[in-house]
């Protein structure tokens, strides 16, 4: 076999062993083995440690994966409402992490590999966050690390008896109008990470 073609096969068991991360941590849960992950990815456990070391390196593609796949492109949608832009972000992420619980047991369980994600997260926020800084529809004080908190707080309305979402939709919306320009500025954060980095899943 060529080395194009061994890098081609690579690329190809790497999607198949993330692709079946995710769903054995959504259908099994955060006790998911590795082994269980290779039998559902079609390939060897030797495979699977060829390309992954360790859980924590699989964990780390899983959160990547996700940040990839289903939040950056949310924070490409610009439309002639940067309110709607942002607000509408943070409802499809809500929603995404509400259907994705295991994601939270598994911030718990690798502190360190979500606090990264949710880093990069707030780096791919800035551009929405600043439009809509600079239109005047939010806060002129309000940064990123803001919107972490907004998400990590309204992950405390979510439990299993809302099975449309109802609370975590209210809140939501109560969250974010604190959001809106207010004669009052907001008190300074803390010198601390970011809040709720860890604890969404708490």
């Amino acid at each position: 076999m060529s080395e194009r073609a061994l890098r081609a096969d690579a690329a190809r068991n790497y999607q198949r062993i993330v692709g079946a991360a995710v769903l054995a941590f959504e259908e099994i849960g955060p006790e998911a083995t590795l082994e269980q992950i290779a039998a559902r990815a079609d390939v060897s456990v030797m495979t699977l440690y060829r390309r992954f070391r360790s859980r924590d390196q699989l964990v780390r593609a899983v959160f990547d994966h996700v940040l990839t796949t289903e939040l950056e492109p949310l924070t490409a949608v610009h439309t002639d409402d940067p309110w709607q832009d942002l607000v509408g972000m943070l409802e499809v992420i809500t929603e995404m992490i509400a259907r994705r619980q295991v994601l939270l047991f598994l911030a718990r369980e690798f502190e360190a590999i979500a606090t990264e994600g949710a880093y990069r997260f707030l780096d791919t926020v800035e551009g929405l966050l600043a439009r809509a800084v600079d239109a005047g529809v939010v806060r002129p004080e309000l940064e990123s690390r803001d919107l972490a908190a907004v998400v990590a707080m309204n992950m405390a309305t979510v439990h299993p008896a809302d099975l449309d979402g109802a609370d975590r939709r209210r809140y939501l919306a109560l969250l974010t109008e604190g959001m809106r320009p207010s004669a009052t500025t907001l008190p300074p954060p803390s010198s601390h990470g970011v809040p709720g980095a860890s604890a969404a899943g708490q």
